[in-house]
């Protein structure tokens, strides 16, 4: 029986692209200044390290980027100064407020505290009873600490849980590893492998598969 869905936030819930593209020529230019190079040159120093990093527990902090340049920037005021810049996908707020009548809702994200404040600028953090960052688990998806933290803090066991996110690796395979459900967000139709549970295109497609998955266990 499902009784708690947890969500991946970006890629899966909204996209904070609207305002990495804002901040981003500032920080080719501080990084410019500072180094005493051409912004081209600056914007490549910047974007290599991030690539290398990739998939790393630093990756999946801006803060840790603008530390390591001695940039004088905190990312989590850059969304307190462009709201409306981290987007909700279409449809997100009128599932959420329709899945919360009926089971437990969290989230589970690599990402830092500051994850926190895209869904409070989105106005979606009031339908989450759960919300574990790796900053609470010391952890990034897909280690199973993070889930097992989440599941913990909403008192239900992995087999009723389910996490919707829109990656394979992190999000899916991290989820059923510990014995929860998994639904996949492809977007883009790649091959899901037959690892997730169910694969949908869009977020807007999850009230379905929930129904898919508690008719599966129905029979």
């Amino acid at each position: 029986m499902v009784k708690a869905v947890f969500f991946d936030i970006d890629g899966t819930l909204l996209t904070e692209w609207p305002l990495v593209m804002t901040i981003l020529p500032k920080i080719y230019w501080e990084i410019s200044r500072k180094l005493g190079i051409p912004v081209y040159k600056a914007r490549e120093i910047f974007l290599r390290e991030i690539e290398v990093r990739k998939g790393t527990y630093e990756w999946h902090d801006w803060n840790f980027f603008f530390r390591k340049f001695g940039l004088p920037y905190k990312f989590e005021e850059f969304i307190e100064e462009y709201p409306y810049k981290v987007e909700l996908y279409p449809g997100v707020r009128e599932l959420l407020e329709i899945l919360a009548e009926k089971y437990k809702l969290g989230v589970i994200t690599s990402g830092p505290k500051y994850q926190r404040k895209k869904l409070e600028v989105t106005g979606i953090i009031e339908y989450f009873d759960v919300v574990v960052t790796r900053d609470d688990a010391n952890a990034i998806k897909p280690d199973p600490r993070i889930f097992i933290m989440a599941l913990e803090k909403a008192g239900v066991r992995p087999e009723d849980a389910v996490m919707v996110g829109d990656n394979l690796e992190q999000d899916i395979l991290g989820a059923r590893a510990v014995g929860m459900k998994g639904v996949w967000v492809n977007k883009k139709g790649e091959n899901g492998f037959n690892v997730p549970h169910v694969e949908i295109r869009s977020i807007s497609e999850l009230k379905k598969a929930l129904e898919v998955l508690e008719n599966e266990e129905d029979i």
